[in-house]
């Protein structure tokens, strides 16, 4: 728990670190999937996913919300002057569901060679267990990490501080456990983040059914990637809280039954990180930061992504870093991964969810609970009048359900998603 009690710990407090990732598909004049090779080569900063044609850019390291969205928006400007100046014109598209599907053939396997190319064999064995169509649903991550004077200020409160050892011993068993205990809340209160920018009721009927294309597919979901149609391994992960150590080896576990082929394969909307590529031994020598991965592309956006919620993803992590640890249960962690599947529904006021405290209701009366708690906290330590804006602007949506993406977007492009979309996309290159 952060030691918000500390006057230097709250002068810290909304001091921290941003990275975004965002995938995209590129797309044709016509709507369909490209079929040209990745044309960003040795950019760091412009890479792939799962398939050729899903360009997925990394940010670095931001010190605010408005700063990653900005190096977002200048990374996407590279990325579309370029689609434009290809011999024949593609296009970014801004839905998380994909355009028109033909077949799997339409989702290419990003393809690596040399010392890469066990890259390519992974995702070749990606499209055998789970399907690319499930591969081509985009969406956003979200890094975040304490800054440096937090973790010192908070650090020093601690009772780590004064064990025997050396301080960056010491140091190093704070960080993890307070990271620990911040995702392992995260897992207990995080559904809260795909009700809140869930943005992606509709799809083209081709996702649905093979051969038919142009019809508007609505599944009774706000975000089909977050729900059982998504990105989830066939178990639900029960992972063990009590250390980083004990962490990383509940999810090697799963790679030594063969449940799982790699850490990068254990699909769940919450993770910690080691800083560079993902390795989860990595995380037994230093955990960096914790990621959120249920954030849609939002077509309402420029970037595909709100500022706002940038702001407020941050406001919930250092929330929940000042609460007690969830200690969640198996049975709490089977629970807390249907809360998210539940979360992606439409309709939220027609869904159960179950808190680890025992408590029940839907996720509107739920989602407002929490973000009472929140307000209090932050009006207890006097916050920027800019804080409790947001939380108040989160809550609209609870509270008035045509501020929700998900049902303004379907109100926006109701029978037109394939058309309204393709015109989107370009005019965003324009």
């Amino acid at each position: 728990m952060l030691h918000t009690e500390a006057p230097e710990v709250r002068a810290h407090l909304l001091k921290g670190n941003f990275g975004l990732e965002r995938e995209t598909l590129r797309i044709t004049e016509d709507g369909f999937l490209s079929q040209t090779p990745h044309p960003f080569a040795g950019d760091a900063n412009i890479v792939r996913d799962f398939s050729e044609n899903q360009v997925e850019i990394n940010t670095g390291v931001n010190p605010t919300p408005k700063a990653v969205v900005a190096e977002l928006a200048a990374h996407d400007a590279r990325v579309r002057e370029t689609l434009l100046a290809l011999p024949q014109p593609e296009y970014l598209w801004p839905f998380s569901n994909p355009p028109y599907i033909r077949g799997w053939q339409d989702i290419p396997v990003a393809r690596f060679y040399g010392e890469d190319a066990s890259k390519t064999a992974y995702r070749e064995y990606l499209s055998d267990r789970y399907g690319r169509y499930k591969m081509a649903l985009s969406g956003i991550h979200f890094n975040y990490s304490f800054s440096d004077e937090l973790l010192e200020a908070d650090f020093a409160c601690s009772p780590e501080a004064s064990l025997s050892g050396t301080r960056e011993e010491n140091f190093r068993a704070y960080k993890d456990r307070l990271y620990i205990q911040l995702t392992e809340n995260a897992v207990a209160y995080g559904w809260l983040m795909t009700v809140l920018t869930a943005a992606s009721p509709l799809m083209d009927s081709s996702y649905i059914e093979k051969h038919r294309f142009g019809e508007d597919a609505f599944r009774g979901l706000a975000t089909p990637r977050c729900s059982e149609m998504g990105y989830w391994n066939y178990f639900t992960p029960v992972l063990d809280y009590s250390s980083a150590q004990a962490y990383d080896a509940s999810i090697r576990a799963y790679v030594q039954r063969g449940l799982i082929a790699s850490p990068s394969e254990l699909y769940y909307p919450v993770r910690l990180k080691p800083r560079g590529n993902y390795n989860v031994a990595d995380l037994s020598k230093s955990i960096s930061h914790i990621e959120l991965r249920m954030f849609d592309l939002n077509p309402l956006f420029e970037q595909l992504i709100n500022v706002e919620d940038v702001f407020f993803a941050q406001l919930f992590l250092v929330w929940l870093a000042t609460l007690p640890p969830a200690h969640l249960s198996e049975k709490d962690q089977i629970q807390a991964a249907q809360n998210f599947k539940y979360a992606s529904h439409y309709d939220l006021k027609t869904v159960v969810l179950v808190m680890p405290d025992g408590s029940s209701g839907n996720a509107i009366n739920l989602g407002r609970t929490i973000l009472a708690q929140m307000r209090t906290f932050y009006e207890s330590i006097n916050a920027e009048q800019r804080v409790l804006d947001c939380l108040a602007s989160q809550e609209s949506k609870l509270v008035d359900a045509h501020k929700r993406y998900a049902i303004i977007v379907r109100e926006q492009f109701a029978n037109t998603y394939m058309s309204k979309g393709i015109a989107l996309a370009r005019s965003r290159c324009n």
